[in-house]
């Protein structure tokens, strides 16, 4: 038996084609995963033969990347017949930006032959920087601060009392873009109001300054 694997660009696909087959997924916005992405595969039996029990497992994804069924059954394949696969995938915010990775797909059959389909992938950066409210808010005693940044920048996150006294300094150092989250033990703390302050300075010497409030009750 023989098979055809293409992929198939669907209209809610969150995929964009690149000139060099290099597919570029949207950086989820907001402070969770993007859901609801779709990639679909049809496979088209060339064959003279009717197959059954095709499987269509993604095999190998990126870090960062989950999907919500890896693998998809095509019970009847008939001759000359094409059929879709698809699968429906996240992007965390944690997920690796401007890396090239690639996406495998393996098709196999109940004769046991295989073929496989790789997809070359990669994350595009955020299209702007944020500062998130922590969560969970009012907290006791730790809580998770989380950012994003667009460009190669080095960070200043500091945490302020209510008189603007600093505290604590979390982080101090030159990122790369994509999406940041930062634990704060406030164990040692008073009970009351902080301000979290996030300051990212591009290469082109740009501020980008932001800051949020927060509660820690005891």
């Amino acid at each position: 038996m023989r098979y055809l694997m293409i992929l198939v660009l669907s209209a809610n696909l969150a995929l964009a084609q690149q000139s060099t087959q290099t597919y570029e997924i949207p950086f989820p916005k907001g402070t969770g995963a993007s859901k609801g992405n779709t990639i679909e595969l049809a496979v088209a039996n060339s064959s003279a033969l009717a197959a059954e029990g095709v499987k269509v497992e993604a095999t190998s994804i990126p870090i960062g990347i989950q999907f919500k069924e890896k693998t998809v059954t095509l019970p009847t394949l008939k001759t000359k017949e094409e059929q879709t696969a698809s699968f429906t995938f996240s992007v965390e915010k944690t997920a690796k930006v401007n890396k090239q990775d690639t996406l495998r797909f393996t098709i196999t059959d109940k004769t046991g032959q295989k073929w496989t389909k790789d997809i070359a992938i990669k994350i595009a950066p955020p299209a702007t920087y944020e500062l998130f409210q922590n969560y969970p808010n009012p907290f006791n005693p730790t809580t998770v601060i989380s950012y994003q940044l667009s460009a190669i920048s080095t960070v200043s996150l500091r945490i302020y009392d209510i008189i603007g006294r600093e505290v604590v300094n979390l982080v101090n150092e030159r990122q790369e873009p994509g999406g940041y989250l930062v634990t704060l033990d406030a164990r040692k703390f008073a009970s009351g109001m902080y301000v979290y302050r996030l300051v990212a300075t591009d290469e082109q010497n740009n501020h980008h300054v932001f800051q949020k409030k927060m509660v820690l009750l005891r």
